[in-house]
C-alpha cells in the first residue's frame, strides 16, 4: 500500500511546523478583510485539510481567536518567534484544519478552486475568470 504524500507547513523562522498526510480536500483564496490583515496583503490562500490527516504539530505556537467577517470563530496558531500564522481552526467546520498555502513554500502546491468574499477584494486585483466567485462564503 502507498503513503500518502506528506506535506510540511512551517512559520517564517522554521520552529513551527505541522506535518499533513495527502491532499488537500480543498484549497481557496479569501478576500476578507480580515485575511487582509493577517496577511498584510490583498487576499489570503488557505488549504483545508482533514482534522485526521494531522500527523504532527511541532515546535512552540500561540493562539488567537477572533470573529471572522462571516461571524464564526476562528482560532488561529501562529509562531510566537516570527509572527507567522501557519493553521487555525473554524467553530463552524470542526472536522477541518486550514493551513496557510504559503507556509508550504511550494510553487506546485494545487491552485485555489474559488475565491470567496469578493465584496471586499480589491477591484484593480484581476483573479482568474475561470474559478467561481462568490461575493461571500458559500454555504
Amino acid at each position: 500500500m502507498t503513503q500518502p504524500t506528506q506535506r510540511v507547513a512551517q512559520c517564517t523562522c522554521g520552529q513551527f511546523k505541522v506535518r499533513i498526510a495527502g491532499e488537500p480536500q480543498l484549497v481557496s483564496s479569501c478576500h476578507c478583510l480580515a485575511c487582509q490583515k493577517r496577511t498584510g496583503t490583498m487576499f489570503g490562500t488557505q488549504a483545508f485539510f482533514k482534522r485526521e490527516q494531522i500527523v504532527a504539530v511541532e515546535g512552540n505556537h500561540k493562539t488567537y481567536r477572533r470573529q471572522a467577517d462571516s461571524g464564526t470563530w476562528v482560532v488561529h496558531e501562529f509562531c510566537p518567534e516570527c509572527g507567522s500564522t501557519l493553521f487555525w481552526e473554524r467553530a463552524n467546520l470542526p472536522s477541518m484544519v486550514t493551513v496557510a498555502v504559503g507556509a508550504f513554500a511550494d510553487p506546485g502546491f494545487p491552485p485555489p478552486v474559488r475565491t470567496v468574499w469578493t465584496e471586499t477584494k480589491h477591484d484593480w486585483l484581476p483573479f482568474p475568470a475561470h474559478l467561481p466567485h462568490f461575493k461571500r462564503t458559500p454555504d
